[in-house]
Parts: structure tokens; C-alpha cells; sequence
């Protein structure tokens, strides 16, 4: 239907809204533009929040490899509970259990396929699920299993080499699952298990009448789709609804726990320090500003980084040491026939010389592996494979050089912006490594300490003649409970809220538009003529309301305005599209590289009709025009939407994510 520009009273919006006219991308050139975003984003006053009744809060720590619970009560604040019992575990306590699980027959026969492992797409509701059998420690060291499948809820992240996309694809869709199936499934084990001990703990009077919060972490470089799918696993576990379970990303939780763990220390308001989260997998960086420090209160001072650099990789090059010193024909008979074997020297590996080597102390280590002949050429002598310090140095450099660099750049990016670096604090089971600890002392604390004074001394100490920190001494810290930091840490954000008063925006966000055609701006052949404004207007503009970098408060939340149209008897739920680009520099214009983030839907029914304004063309058709605002709320691990119409909240906006 071909209208020409409405008729309206005017006022001081009209005016400004003619010059900008919002265009959906993914629904094609054809119709009439219905939406536009105004002035830009807008900073919400803070919220105030309702004080919270007593409550049990459990953080979970959905690791790579290994994953922990940790609980408290609110009114016992100090006694934080690390779950140490596991099934499978033959009465051996451990802080953390493996992340693997496996399922009962399959449903159908297993075939090759090219096609990595699916990720959304749900199970049918109407078969019958192949149930869960065994997870965490439950298995024997041949049984086949799977393993690392938090990796594969973001696919924009690299995976590791020792991770085949194709062998979990097969193991998926034998027993008709995606990963999201998976990892709710390995939830509810979780979560089963937590209120089976929490009950045993407290009993089933106080459990029945006590509310539980759960706190789930994520890695800090996941994208908005990968948190939001950890969510949706979480809830399918029995943790809750969406909206109700909290995220909080690794690395910060791991900030939250050790900057109270490691009272008193040196650092001082202004000061920068680095949290690095080694896990097994993956090592998550990110580097936070003190801001206060009664109460205790900081900022992210720079973006997230990571890097596939984690510790499982050491145990792949000491499993190539081994083959390499044995032969390949030898180390693999070893491996099927004389698996207890390969397991003892795997766990002793794992165990201690991951744990506690250092070239000063360990000159030679002896690896038990029980059952091998006496080889004098490949260096074993009864049942120990013994290891030069050198040898264990070549296994440990190039994973260890990677995590350093990675530090490096962190500490670089707050030099060049003119920050003193005070702190690097090594937390994860990677973090506990001796190894690590001493190459990041030796490459950020070779600096004298500056002497002492009744006065601080960290601004003088972080001061180099090249810039503020350029030459200073970094202290290298490892606190205690360096393992179960992250879980420690989620419980705390639970229980005190959020100590972190700003984040770094990880992308620029934005929404595409069409706007009225400039000669000077544009080119012709993008230009098409509106029948609604009875202009020429270019469409696919694109308008940041975010910048990456920027920093960003849950309570300060940024808002969206638009205007749209309704012929009578048209549908009054819409859709908007969040968009983002990484690179430093984001495009004006739409281009096909850049991140759909999600599709926002609105339903604006619940909007009273009076606050619905009537619009009549210059033909007498009649339109309902409603302003309204999209509300986003940028949190540690996630996004969140809500609608406004003249200050007043009308519900949720359902996001639905790439």
C-alpha cells in the first residue's frame, strides 16, 4: 500500500525523528519502515534492590575438565562449604569432580559423519531420552566417555587439538543428543548431588522451607549466544528460571574470593592487578582497578583475554615424552594391555610434577610406571621412568611461555594507558603450578623492592623512567584454596552482590538503520525511496550505542528508544536485532562480518492503547504510534532486556541468541 508522511502535532521529538528511520536487515528491503532508534543510548538511574531473606547460595564451577560446588547459608557467611564427596569416588575427597559423563544404549547405531557436534538443536520431548549412567568419577580409565563439552557451547572459540569435534559428534547422535542436552544433563547430576549433601547437612525440614540461589560461572571471553545457552542448560538442570540463576565470569569470581583472601596486602586504591585463571583447558585473564577498599570495590581496567593454553596441555606432552622414550609400538601395547600402568605414571604427572616442579629442587624425578622391564636406553629402572630436570623443563616451556605472553599483554595494555600494575594473582588449577609461578616472578618481579616506608610506596615502585609501571616490580601472588577460588568467589558474589562496579564491554553493540539519503554521505545505488516519509533514505546504517572498551554498570543499564507504526489490526509483538563488532574500529554501515548477537522480541500488548498516539496520513490513512524504550542490562556473564514506555517496565524482552 503505497502511504505518504503522517500527520502529527508537532512536538520535539517529530522533528528529529524525520531525520532517521530504523530498517530490520533480516526481513528484506519490501514494506514500510516501522522502527527508530532516537538520541542515541541513555544512562538509567541506579537501582534500588530489595533486601534479600536468609538463603542457601551454591556456586558452581562448570569446568573443562574438572567442575565444583561450593554452598553457604546467609547467616553463616564465613562457613563456605566446598563439596568434596563425589559418587565414584571410593571415599577419596576431592574439591573438584571430572566434567565427563556417558550415557545407557544407544538409541541408534553410531555412523562417521563431517559434521562437528550439534549445539541448540533440542532432543525430541516425545523419545525416550537415553538416560545417564555414569559422570564425574564413576569410570574405569579405558571406558569411553564424554569429555570436554563446555568447549563446544561456543563456536566462535578454538578448540584444542586434543578435542575431535568429529568423535563427540559421534558420540552425540548415538544416543540422539546436541551438547545442550549434555550439559543440562551433566547439570542435573550436579545439581542432584548438591541437594542430596546440602540435606544431609541442614535436613529435609530446613531444605523444604530455605529459598536456593545459584550462581553459575563462564569463561570471560564466551560470547553473549555461549552464556546464554550456559543458562538455559542450568535451568533445564533444576537450578531455576533464566532469569533467577546469576552468572558471574571465572576470572572475576576468582577476584571476588582472592583479593579478601590475600587482606592484608600491598595493594592500594588507583592500583591495577591481574587475575590469571589457569584451568585445564583454557587460561582466562582479566585485569581490575581498585576503586575503594572499605568496602572493597573495583573495576575492570581492561578487556578480557584467554588462550588455549591450559594445563591438560601438559599432560599431552608428557604423554608424547613417554612414547617418544618407550617407541610407539611399546608405549601403545603398555597403553591397552597394561593400562593401571599408563594411569599411575599419568597420575603422578598430574599430581605432583604438575603440582610442585621446580628445576632448583627437582634435578631428577622418578615417574612410577609399575610393571615395565628395566631399560636402561629409555631410562627405566624398577618401575620408574626417571626425568631430568631438563626434560620436564621441555614439557613445561611452551605451554608456560604462552600463558606469560598472554599476562604480558594485559600488563602491556594498562602501561600504555598510563596505569600502575601491582598485582598478578594466580588462581585455577593451573595457578597452583610451582613451575608458572616461578617463570611470571621471574619475568614481572625482577625489580628491587622499593625500602621501606611509614608512607605508600606503590606509586614510586610502579614508576620507571619509560612510563608509570614501565620498569616496576610485579608481585606475583598465589593465595590460598587456589583451585576452588572461582566456585569460592561465585558464592561470595551470591552473598555480597557485586563488588564489581564497572566491566569493559567485550564488543561495540549496535542496531542497524535507514536513515534520509545524504549525497555527500552516501552512495546512489544504496538509496530507496520511502513512501511513508516521501524521501530517499539509505538503510543497513549502523548505530554503536555501545563501544567496546566502554565501561559498563548492571545498574546502570543502557536504553534504546524507538518509534513505530501500526496499521489497525496489526501484530504488536516486534523484533529488533542486537548487533556487534569486535574489531577496534566498527563500520558505519552494515557489513556481513560483523556478529549477530540476538534477535530481540517485544511484545507490546501489555501496553495500555492510551499510551498508543494516532498518526493520519496526508491520504487519511490512520496509523497507532508507540515510543518505547529497550532496556539492556549489561552483567558479569550476560545481557538482559526489559521494555519501558515513559519510565514504566512492561516486562521482559525474550532474546533470542545466535
Amino acid at each position: 500500500m503505497s502511504i505518504n508522511l503522517p500527520i502529527r502535532s508537532p512536538t520535539a521529538q517529530s522533528a528529529s525523528r524525520r531525520n532517521q528511520e530504523s530498517r530490520n536487515h533480516f526481513t528484506g528491503g519490501g514494506g514500510t519502515p516501522a522502527a527508530e532508534a532516537i538520541n542515541g543510548p541513555v544512562r538509567e538511574p541506579i537501582r534500588d534492590f530489595a533486601p534479600m531473606v536468609d538463603r542457601l547460595i551454591v556456586g558452581v564451577d562448570f569446568g573443562t575438565t574438572f567442575s565444583g560446588v561450593a554452598a553457604v547459608y546467609t547467616s553463616t557467611p564465613d562457613d563456605i562449604e566446598i563439596i568434596k564427596t563425589w559418587p565414584g569416588g571410593n571415599g577419596i575427597t576431592s574439591d573438584k569432580v571430572p566434567t565427563e559423563l556417558s550415557y545407557d544404549t544407544p538409541t541408534s547405531s553410531p555412523s562417521s559423519t563431517s559434521q562437528p557436534p550439534p549445539t541448540s538443536t533440542a532432543s525430541d520431548p516425545s523419545s525416550s531420552p537415553a538416560p545417564i549412567v555414569k559422570w564425574g568419577f564413576q569410570f574405569k580409565p579405558d571406558e569411553a566417555r564424554l569429555r570436554c563439552i563446555k568447549l563446544f557451547l561456543d563456536r566462535s572459540q578454538k578448540l584444542p587439538f586434543y578435542v575431535s569435534p568429529l568423535e563427540t559428534a559421534a558420540q552425540l547422535r548415538r544416543y540422539n543428543k546436541t551438547v545442550v542436552d549434555a550439559v543440562a544433563d551433566y547439570l542435573t547430576q550436579i545439581h542432584a548431588h548438591t541437594m542430596d549433601t546440602l540435606t544431609r547437612r541442614y535436613g529435609e525440614s530446613f531444605m523444604a522451607s530455605t529459598r536456593v540461589d545459584w550462581v553459575l560461572t563462564c569463561p570471560a571471553v564466551w560470547s553473549d549466544a555461549a552464556k546464554n545457552t550456559t543458562l538455559q542448560a542450568a535451568e533445564r538442570a533444576g537450578m531455576g528460571e533464566r532469569a533467577v540463576i546469576q552468572m558471574i565470569s571465572e576470572p572475576e569470581a576468582a577476584a571476588v574470593w582472592t583479593l579478601k583472601a590475600i587482606q592484608p596486602n600491598h595493594l592500594n586504591v588507583g592500583d591495577n592487578f591481574i587475575v590469571c585463571d589457569g584451568g585445564g583447558g583454557t587460561v582466562d585473564l582479566i585485569a581490575y582497578k581498585i576503586i575503594s577498599l572499605k568496602p572493597l570495590k573495583v573495576e575492570e581496567s581492561a578487556v578480557g583475554t584467554g588462550g588455549l593454553c591450559g594445563s591438560a596441555f601438559l599432560n599431552y606432552r608428557f604423554e608424547e615424552h613417554i612414547k617418544t622414550r618407550l617407541g610407539k609400538s611399546r608405549f601403545d601395547e603398555m597403553k591397552v594391555k597394561k593400562n593401571k600402568t599408563w594411569q599411575m605414571g599419568l597420575k603422578y604427572f598430574e599430581e605432583f610434577v604438575k603440582r610442585n616442579f621446580n628445576e632448583d629442587e627437582h634435578q631428577e624425578i622418578n615417574v612410577p610406571f609399575p610393571g615395565l622391564a628395566d631399560d636402561e636406553e629409555a631410562g627405566i629402572d624398577c618401575g620408574f621412568m626417571i626425568m631430568t630436570a631438563a626434560q620436564v623443563k621441555d614439557i613445561f616451556d611452551p605451554v608456560v611461555k604462552e600463558v606469560c605472553d598472554l599476562v604480558q599483554g594485559q600488563v602491556d595494555g594498562l602501561r600504555v594507558k598510563g596505569g600502575t600494575v601491582s598485582g598478578i594473582i594466580l588462581v585455577g588449577g593451573f595457578g597452583q603450578s610451582d613451575y608458572l609461578y616461578r617463570r611470571l616472578k621471574s619475568r614481572f618481579s625482577s625489580a628491587a623492592p622499593p625500602p621501606y616506608s611509614e608512607r605508600p610506596t606503590h606509586a614510586l615502585s610502579g614508576a620507571g623512567a619509560g612510563g608509570p609501571g614501565e620498569s616496576g616490580s610485579i608481585e606475583v601472588m598465589q593465595p590460598v584454596y587456589a583451585w576452588t577460588a572461582v566456585v569460592r568467589g561465585a558464592v561470595l558474589r551470591g552473598l555480597e552482590g557485586n563488588m564489581v562496579i564497572s566491566r569493559k564491554a567485550r564488543m561495540h553493540y549496535g542496531t542497524s538503520y535507514a536513515t534520509v539519503f545524504d549525497e555527500e554521505k552516501h552512495s546512489v545505488s544504496d538509496r530507496y525511496w520511502s513512501p511513508l516519509w516521501e524521501r530517499w533514505m539509505v538503510s543497513d546504517r549502523m548505530q554503536w550505542h555501545i563501544a567496546k572498551g566502554e565501561a559498563l554498570s548492571p545498574l546502570t543499564p543502557v536504553a534504546f528508544h524507538y518509534t513505530r507504526n501500526f496499521r489497525p489490526g496489526q501484530s504488536l509483538v516486534v523484533t529488533d536485532d542486537l548487533i556487534a563488532c569486535p574489531a577496534d574500529d566498527p563500520p558505519a554501515a552494515y557489513t556481513r562480518d560483523l556478529v549477530h548477537v540476538c534477535k530481540l522480541t517485544t511484545d507490546l500488548n501489555a501496553v495500555p492503547r492510551s499510551l498508543f498516539t494516532r498518526l493520519t496520513t496526508t491520504r487519511g490513512v490512520e496509523f497507532d504510534n508507540l515510543d518505547f524504550t529497550l532496556e539492556m542490562i549489561v552483567d558479569s556473564a550476560g545481557l538482559g532486556f526489559e521494555l519501558k514506555v515513559d519510565g514504566v517496565r512492561y516486562g521482559r524482552v525474550d532474546a533470542d541468541f545466535q
